[in-house]
C-alpha cells in the first residue's frame, strides 16, 4: 500500500511532462535548414475539404514583466497532428512550405514590432495583444492572398512568381530571425 501512494503522486506529476513532450513531439519550429517532408503530414485529409493538402502553423508568444523590462519568448511551429495531405508531390509540397514560411516572415514582423515597441506599465497588455492580434490578421490575409493568387497553387507562374516573393521577404526579414536566442 505504501509502494501505491508513492507511484500515484509521481504519476500526477510525470503525467503534465509526458503529455507537453508528446505535443513538443508534433511541433517542428521553423527552420532555414528543416523543410518540410509529407511524414510530417500526420493527420488524415478533411473529407469534406477539395484541398490538396493542409498546414497548420502556430505563432506562439509569452511574456514576462520583471522591474519593467519585458522578456519575450517567441515561437513558430508546424503542427505535425493539424497537418494533412491528399495528393503528395513535391510540386504541392513546396507550395504547403510556403505558407509555413509565411508564417515565419509574419513571426519576423511581430518580433520587429516588439522591439520597436516602448514599454508602458501602464497599458502593455493591451499593447501587446494588439500588436500581436494586428500581425496575425495581417499573416492571414497574406496567406489568404498567396492560395488566391496561386489558386492553390494551380496557377503555376504565380506559385513561382509567390515562392519567389517569399524567399525574398525571407532574406529582408533575416534581421528579426534570431527571436529564439532572446
Amino acid at each position: 500500500m505504501v509502494k501505491r501512494s508513492l507511484i500515484i503522486p509521481a504519476l500526477v506529476f510525470l503525467l503534465p511532462l509526458i503529455i507537453n513532450a508528446q505535443q513538443e513531439e508534433d511541433l517542428i519550429k521553423w527552420s532555414a535548414g528543416r523543410k518540410l517532408k509529407w511524414q510530417d503530414y500526420l493527420a488524415a485529409p478533411d473529407s469534406r475539404s477539395g484541398a490538396a493538402a493542409s498546414t497548420s502553423t502556430q505563432i506562439g508568444f509569452e511574456y514576462h514583466i520583471r522591474d519593467s523590462n519585458p522578456t519575450y519568448v517567441i515561437t513558430c511551429k508546424f503542427s505535425k497532428a493539424k497537418s494533412w495531405g491528399r495528393y503528395k508531390n513535391d510540386y504541392i509540397l513546396s507550395h504547403e512550405q510556403g505558407h509555413f514560411d509565411i508564417a515565419e516572415i509574419f513571426t519576423r514582423k511581430f518580433v520587429k514590432a516588439l522591439r520597436e515597441y516602448s514599454f508602458d506599465k501602464n497599458t502593455y497588455r493591451n499593447d501587446l495583444r494588439k500588436i500581436y492580434s494586428d500581425v496575425m490578421k495581417e499573416k492571414e490575409r497574406f496567406q489568404q492572398d498567396y492560395d488566391g493568387e496561386t489558386d492553390y497553387s494551380r496557377i503555376k507562374p504565380k506559385q513561382e512568381e509567390w515562392l519567389k516573393k517569399i524567399e525574398k521577404m525571407l532574406e529582408q526579414s533575416k534581421e528579426f530571425s534570431n527571436y529564439n536566442d532572446q
